[in-house]
């Protein structure tokens, strides 16, 4: 064979090789790129509800792929003892965000959000749909009453709307919410509230009649009802307003002048007439 083939050969052999092996290296980097390391997290081991404490028996643990989630907790203790402000679900990961500042403990104190109060509110068994209000909804205050001062006046009872889009934390001695929606009697109902809210919604309960309105909770736009009285409810609205009345000093009338009445003698010859007329009158 012709030695420079040979030499050809050999080096198309060579060249053939150095390829093979970059595009190994560059395969295979793209495959470690695609395979995810994965970690241990804590999930829940079982359903567990609003407002509860979690204990080791709550809590187990999964393999997770890829980066974890930012707040995922990896460490069991770190769960162990803290109330859960939201409820979890069997085999779901536990977030710090799901859960109660350390030594907060849970129920309803656990689920209040720094800066905010949970202010009650007396309601009977008649007040409007109170029966109904359930932890998550959202409502409007409304106060009746007599404001100061106006005892004895015409208007009667007032009606003003005091809080808008509030948060009901809990109903009565429930603090879970009502998938199913049913009604169910309770006396006292706890709202969130700034601290600002919570003073107006104490006075409002001492001195006037409270009544909780429900809204849709994706409505969250602030209305401006100026309120209205009794007596506004028994006024005509369809008839004609009154003729505002005249109120400055009514102009003296002058006195109408008394007519003046002229004689005027007429002589014909040896005969004497005499002939009358006010003046003004045209004598034809």
């Amino acid at each position: 064979m012709n030695k420079r083939v040979v030499v050809i050969l050999f080096s198309a052999f060579l060249v053939a090789a150095a390829c093979s092996y970059l595009v190994y290296r560059m395969v295979g980097a793209r495959l470690g790129a695609t395979q995810h390391t994965t970690a241990r997290v804590v999930v829940a081991a079982t359903d567990v509800k609003l407002g509860s404490v979690l204990r080791d028996v709550d809590l187990g643990t999964a393999e997770m792929a890829g980066p974890l989630p930012k707040g995922a907790i990896t460490n069991p203790q770190d769960a162990i003892g803290r109330g859960v402000v939201s409820n979890l679900y069997q085999g779901e990961p536990i977030m710090e965000s799901r859960l109660a500042a350390v030594g907060s403990g849970g129920g309803l104190a656990a689920t209040i959000s720094p800066g905010m109060r949970a202010c009650a509110v007396k309601v009977d068994d008649v007040v409007g749909v109170a029966g109904f209000v359930t932890a998550g909804m959202r409502v409007d205050v409304l106060i009746s009453g007599n404001p100061p001062g106006t005892a004895n006046t015409t208007q009667g009872p007032r009606v003003k709307t005091l809080l808008q889009n509030i948060e009901v934390l809990s109903a009565g001695t429930d603090i879970q919410k009502d998938g199913e929606g049913k009604p169910k009697q309770v006396q006292v109902v706890n709202l969130l509230v700034t601290p600002e809210q919570a003073e107006d919604l104490s006075l409002a309960s001492n001195e006037t009649h409270i009544q909780l309105v429900l809204r849709n909770p994706l409505d969250t736009q602030i209305a401006e009802p100026p309120g209205t009285a009794m007596a506004n409810l028994f006024s005509d609205k369809n008839s004609a307003p009154p003729k505002p009345r005249p109120t400055g000093t009514p102009r003296a009338v002058d006195p109408k002048p008394a007519s003046r009445v002229y004689v005027v003698e007429v002589f014909n010859g040896s005969k004497k007439s005499e002939e009358k007329f006010t003046a003004g009158e045209e004598k034809q």
